[in-house]
């Protein structure tokens, strides 16, 4: 499991290099955003990285490793959202943004390290498309539970899926990674 968490790691700085790199560019214009905004624009990448699956080709020449990647930071983006709600004043210092972004991405690590001692790597056996499905699959759920009102009978909160959404992504893009060494 330590090749995990250096795998992880390594695809952290991946996201957080692409995350800073877009705050240059845009600053925090994404505080606007409403969680259910966030949600859809994460069922818009997983959908294109489904479609792309399917098909077999793209017409706009972008792979499916920085869908994947835009999946992780809007899940991130989602979760500090959930934390510090949606505010008037978008400007946040980059140096608040990236705290937060590391403490959310270090609380997705650490349940997958729970989960991974628990079910013991069984997502190396999985196929990226299965792991696709699953974003979506829990897209959905997060979807109806907003629709919800945030109310769950027996489930986990939004925060538990979108937590799992980015642990997948980082598998999958674990393993995108290691077909292209």
């Amino acid at each position: 499991m330590s090749k995990t968490s250096a795998q992880y790691d390594q695809v952290i700085d991946e996201c957080r290099e692409v995350f800073l790199n877009k705050m240059k560019d845009y600053g925090s214009a994404w505080r606007i955003l409403r969680t259910p905004s966030l949600t859809d624009q994460i069922y818009i990448k997983a959908n294109r990285i489904r479609s792309i699956q399917e098909k077999g080709t793209a017409r706009v020449n972008e792979g499916i490793k920085p869908e994947f990647i835009g999946i992780v930071n809007y899940s991130v983006m989602a979760m500090i959202q959930l934390e510090l709600g949606v505010k008037e004043e978008l400007e946040m210092s980059s140096d608040t943004v990236l705290d937060l972004y590391n403490k959310h991405f270090l609380n997705a690590k650490s349940l997958m390290e729970d989960k991974n001692h628990d079910y013991g790597e069984a997502w190396r056996n999985m196929r990226i498309s299965s792991l696709t499905d699953i974003i979506l699959m829990k897209l959905l759920r997060v979807k109806q539970i907003e629709d919800n009102q945030g109310k769950t009978f027996v489930s986990e909160g939004v925060d538990a899926n979108y937590n799992d959404i980015i642990n997948y992504s980082v598998f999958a893009l674990i393993k995108l990674n290691e077909a292209s060494a």
